[in-house]
């Protein structure tokens, strides 16, 4: 889905090169297929994450949500965009949809294959409807 509403910031080569980069440390032994991800937060900081597998599928985890927790885990939860590189532009999974919309929104998400930008869009856009945290309390939308 490409959309004129989102704003880029500046550095998105870079970002991209990092998350072709982090792609190449993925734990793929199952799947074949990699995926590296650079997250930039608001402070200017760049987090990246590989997919790593598991043979226990379910315990797999995916390079979005590597370069998220990363970030949480250092301090950093204001996120200023997402750029996800496969071999094929593959979009993120529904859990790390979930996850990106707990921090951020309207953060410009940038998918793409070796050679290109596939798509952009936001979180929002990725996940309409996504529960969050004010849903706990209960009160309608």
């Amino acid at each position: 889905m490409n959309t004129t509403t989102v704003v880029m910031p500046n550095n998105v080569d870079d970002l991209l090169a990092l998350a072709a980069a982090a792609r190449n440390g993925a734990y793929v032994a199952y799947s074949g297929f990699a995926v590296g991800a650079a997250l930039r937060t608001r402070s200017g900081k760049v987090f990246t994450g590989c997919n790593i597998e598991n043979a226990s599928y379910g315990l797999t985890v995916c390079a979005e949500r590597v370069a998220i927790w990363k970030a949480v885990s250092e301090g950093e939860t204001e996120f200023e965009a997402l750029v996800v590189v496969t071999s094929i532009g593959g979009s993120p999974c529904g859990a790390c949809r979930q996850v990106m919309a707990e921090f951020a929104l309207d953060m410009p998400v940038v998918i793409a294959d070796l050679e290109k930008v596939r798509s952009v869009s936001t979180v929002a856009e990725l996940l309409p409807g996504a529960f969050l945290p004010y849903d706990l309390l209960g009160a309608p939308r």
